[in-house]
């Protein structure tokens, strides 16, 4: 283990963190309407005023999650308690079971729907980890509530917005990976910070990795598969049961380390890791290097016209597993991918003349014109929860 190198790549990562937390605490929050704005061009001017609602609750959980990582600063919290109050205020469609939005406008009117309840989670984990900080008790009972709301509609609850499947069920219907291993996550959060429920809370994990492990791991096709049949079957005769999202799967690895690493399971933290093996040697692009967005596990070409492009969050996920089988490890293979992925992310990822990270690059690494540092889809997520647990897992390695 080369301490210098670390420590001169833990100083790189917590500048990185700073100027990120600042860029957008500087531009995408809101004073009039609350909120954050996340359409911000690479400068950090705002290019569209409409609001995401996942990165309302995004936004509000990293916050929190800075003040619990490194102590609570003013600045922070207000940034969290101002996407907490205004999802409250304006996101949660009250007609339809207290289901949340998709998008709304900068002053809160409803602009979208949709059948996906991702909303649901942020908002979830947002406000977890507001009381975790706070310990004011409705930010918790919030929480609950959304968590079992968001466990039941991805278990057979009739979905109160009356939106039905984006399939007709009677022709297909099937199993997604982003539904447990997310769920994983949320859990994870939940029992952190509820620790009275959690025998609930482990239930509920390991029915989620069950379900990853039954349905969607298929090691005989080399990759973990997006979508399948209700009992797992793989459907190779169409472009989306063929799909594989390399980033989702590292992710989804390193949801199941964290796992393990909590029960003492090294047989689910050695699945995990292989999980990892699988999605990186068939995602990262040979010619121009980076994680492919989606490859088809045939080798056929994928759908999605996006599919060649290098986005930002997949190489957040590659970082924290990476470093995270290294240091569960000690095997110095995955130190060796850590400093190939953070290489290529200070190429082209990084912008040290105004902070934050691009978040769309074409195959060959040059950001897609205009550069943009947000979207509907691009936060402050990925980048600053990266950033800091690697800083995390950095300390622990030099402490070693």
């Amino acid at each position: 283990m080369n301490k210098e190198k670390l420590t001169e790549i833990r100083s790189w990562i917590r500048t990185q963190l700073e100027d990120c937390a600042d860029f957008w605490l500087k531009n995408g929050i809101d004073n009039e309407h609350g909120g954050v704005y996340t359409c911000l061009d690479r400068e950090g001017k705002v290019f569209s005023t409409d609001k995401s609602v996942w990165m309302q609750g995004r936004c509000g959980w990293i916050y929190a999650w800075l003040c619990r990582t490194y102590g609570v600063k003013d600045e922070w919290l207000a940034a969290s308690k101002t996407c907490l109050d205004f999802l409250e205020e304006h996101c949660v469609n009250r007609d339809a079971g207290g289901r949340l939005y998709f998008t709304v406008t900068e002053d809160g009117q409803p602009l979208r729907q949709r059948r996906y309840c991702f909303s649901e989670a942020f908002y979830c984990i947002a406000n977890a980890e507001y009381y975790g900080v706070t310990g004011e008790k409705e930010h918790l009972e919030r929480a609950k509530r959304a968590y079992e709301m968001y466990w039941n509609l991805n278990h057979g609850m009739p979905d109160p917005t009356g939106m039905g499947p984006k399939t007709v069920p009677e022709t297909r219907s099937g199993r997604a990976l982003g539904i447990p291993m997310i769920l994983l996550n949320v859990t994870a959060v939940m029992k952190r910070v509820d620790p009275e429920n959690a025998a609930l809370y482990d239930e509920r994990s390991d029915e989620c990795v069950h379900d990853i492990f039954a349905y969607h791991f298929k090691p005989e096709l080399g990759c973990t598969l997006e979508n399948v049949a209700p009992d797992g079957t793989a459907r190779l005769n169409y472009t989306d049961g063929r799909m594989v999202n390399p980033g989702h799967d590292i992710e989804c690895s390193w949801f199941l380390m964290e796992r393990a690493n909590e029960t003492g399971d090294k047989e689910l933290h050695a699945k995990a890791v292989e999980i990892f093996d699988l999605a990186f040697n068939a995602g990262w692009d040979k010619e121009y290097g980076g994680i492919l967005y989606f490859i088809d596990c045939l080798g056929n070409p994928p759908e999605a016209y996006e599919h060649d492009m290098k986005l930002w969050w997949p190489h957040n996920e590659a970082l924290i597993a990476s470093l995270m089988i290294y240091r569960d490890t000690g095997d110095e293979k995955y130190f060796d991918i850590f400093c190939q992925v953070l290489d290529y992310c200070k190429q082209y990822f990084a912008d040290e003349p105004y902070g934050e990270w691009y978040g769309y690059l074409r195959r060959d690494g040059k950001p897609t014109q205009p550069a943009c540092k947000g979207s509907t889809f691009k936060g402050p997520f990925h980048v600053p929860r990266c950033l800091s647990l690697v800083d995390l897992m950095l300390g622990e390695l030099l402490e070693k």
